[in-house]
C-alpha cells in the first residue's frame, strides 16, 4: 500500500529516472511540472511540438536551455511524434500537453506508431485523503460514459495490472453499486456480481475483487459489520471501480472539494502509461500523475 503521494515520489526515485514524451509542449504549466518532476529526479522529457514558443519557455518553468526539442509546429503531427517516440522505446511515459485531447488519443490509437494493445482506455484515479491510511484509486471516472461488461472488465484489468506494476500484490477491489444484492433491475448489480465471479475463476490479474459492493461497506469495516456482511474489501479497499462516468466522476470531486484530497491520474489501456490531466489541475498534481505513471511501469 502507500500512504501518500511523496511516498510514491521517494519509491519512484529509487528506481532511477525515465523519459517523459510531452506532446504539444508549448505549454507553461506542463513544462513547470516536468522541471519538477527532473528536480525530484523521478524523470527527464522530450518536448515535441513548437519550438519557436517552446524555446522561450524553458527558461520560465526553470529548465534547462538544452532540454530535447523536436520541433513540429502541428499539434497533431506533434502528437504523433511523441507517441511514435514512445513507441519506439526512446521514451516510457506519454504526457499531454496543449493539443485537443481528441487528436491526442487519435495518435495513441494509431496502427502504425501508436501504443494500441487491444483493450478499452481508461482513467484510473489516485486520492490522498485527509485521515485515510492509504491512497484510494477510482476508476473509471474520466474517459468511459456507461461502459458495458466486457469494457467494465478491459477497465478493471487495466487497473489491476497497473496496481500489480506498482507492487500492490493482491489489490482489494470494490465493484461499486447502491447496495450488495443482485437485482436484474439494476443492471449494476448483476455485472458488478460476473465480475467477481471472473476474477474467482483466475481470469482477472491477481487481487481480491468484490461486488456488488456499496459505497459504505466498501470503505468501511464498521459498516460491513452492521450490515452483516462478511468482506475482505470492506475499510481495506485500494479500487473502487464506478458503474458509469457519473459515480466516479462524482467520488472523484466529492472528495477534493469536501474532503481536501490531492488527486493524481493517469489514461490506462495503452502499452505505456499516458498523463493527461486537466489545464486546471495544479503543478503538484502534474508531478503526482507523472510520478504514478512512472510507478507503472513494468519492471
Amino acid at each position: 500500500m502507500y500512504h501518500s503521494f511523496q511516498e510514491i515520489l521517494e519509491r519512484v526515485k529509487s528506481r532511477g529516472k525515465v523519459t517523459v514524451s510531452v506532446a504539444a509542449a508549448q505549454d507553461l504549466e506542463v513544462l513547470e511540472a516536468i522541471k519538477l518532476a527532473h528536480e525530484a529526479g523521478i524523470a527527464n522529457a522530450i518536448l515535441v511540438g513548437d519550438e519557436a514558443q517552446i524555446k522561450p519557455m524553458l527558461d520560465k518553468a526553470g529548465l534547462p536551455a538544452n532540454t530535447p526539442i523536436i520541433n513540429e509546429p502541428d499539434t497533431s503531427q506533434a502528437a504523433l511524434k511523441a507517441v511514435s517516440l514512445v513507441h519506439k522505446g526512446e521514451a516510457q511515459v506519454l504526457m499531454k500537453g496543449l493539443v485537443n485531447s481528441s487528436d491526442f488519443l487519435r495518435a495513441v490509437l494509431n496502427k502504425e506508431e501508436g501504443l494500441r494493445t487491444g483493450r478499452l482506455l481508461s482513467h484510473l484515479a489516485a486520492f490522498e485523503i485527509p485521515g485515510q491510511h492509504k491512497l484510494l484509486f477510482v476508476t473509471d471516472g474520466g474517459m468511459n460514459i456507461a461502459p458495458n461488461l466486457q469494457e467494465k472488465k478491459d477497465i478493471l484489468i487495466s487497473s489491476m495490472l497497473t496496481l500489480n506494476a506498482m507492487g500492490i500484490d493482491m489489490p482489494r477491489v470494490a465493484i461499486l453499486t447502491a447496495n450488495e444484492i443482485v437485482n436484474p433491475k439494476m443492471p449494476a448489480t448483476v455485472d458488478a456480481k460476473a465480475l467477481a465471479d471472473m476474477s474467482a475463476a483466475g481470469e482477472l490479474p491477481p487481487g481480491i475483487v468484490e461486488g456488488p459492493i456499496a459505497f459504505d461497506v466498501a470503505v468501511s469495516s464498521e459498516a460491513a459489520k452492521h450490515k452483516k456482511i462478511k468482506s475482505q474489501v470492506a475499510g481495506q479497499v485500494d479500487l473502487i471501480v464506478a458503474p458509469n462516468i457519473e459515480t466516479g466522476n462524482s467520488i472523484g470531486k466529492t472528495l477534493i472539494y469536501y474532503a481536501g484530497a490531492k488527486m493524481a491520474g493517469l489514461v490506462l489501456g495503452a502499452a505505456n502509461p499516458i498523463v493527461m490531466t486537466s489545464r486546471a489541475e495544479t503543478a503538484e498534481g502534474k508531478l503526482n500523475s507523472i510520478a504514478l505513471a512512472c510507478l507503472g511501469l513494468p519492471q
